[in-house]
């Protein structure tokens, strides 16, 4: 069964993952630091990590197996899970691969050394309305992906 763990804290696409996951009939594990509300469902899980401050990200990469999506903007995250073998989407649509998340972790770290040496300010674009449709379209192709390759 293919399972999809949601990076929640400051997750803009939770209700998206909602809507996919109960159309295909899936289980969502919410994973925050702190109490989100999610739907009443017995398929949608909230999980409270406590403690350090990657224990969200330890709590996924720990139970994600190949056959499930993770939703995370966190590169880190995104390699752990990627090397356990699921797929991995960020809140704007963009599929993490083991081939793209070499550069993306390099960009990340290019990008910390800059906004340290004061060299950059800012962070990412605001996230927009096609980011979400580009959302959906992405993880509802993941979850058909996973599908026709479980037949």
């Amino acid at each position: 069964m293919i399972r999809i763990h949601v990076d929640a804290d400051a997750c803009p696409v939770k209700e998206e993952v909602f809507r996919v996951a109960k159309r295909y009939g899936l289980r969502v594990f919410v994973v925050s630091n702190g109490r989100i509300r999610v739907p009443a469902d017995p398929l949608v899980e909230m999980v409270v990590v406590s403690g350090h401050f990657d224990a969200a990200d330890t709590w996924i990469a720990e139970r994600i197996t190949a056959t499930d999506i993770a939703v995370t903007s966190d590169i880190p995250l995104a390699s752990l899970c990627l090397a356990k073998g699921a797929r991995v989407l960020d809140p704007k649509g963009k599929v993490f691969t083991p081939e793209s998340i070499g550069d993306a972790l390099a960009n990340r770290e290019l990008m910390a050394y800059l906004r340290d040496s004061g060299s950059m300010t800012g962070g990412p674009a605001p996230f927009e309305p096609r980011d979400r449709s580009r959302f959906l379209q992405k993880l509802d192709d993941l979850v058909q992906a996973i599908l026709k390759s479980s037949r």
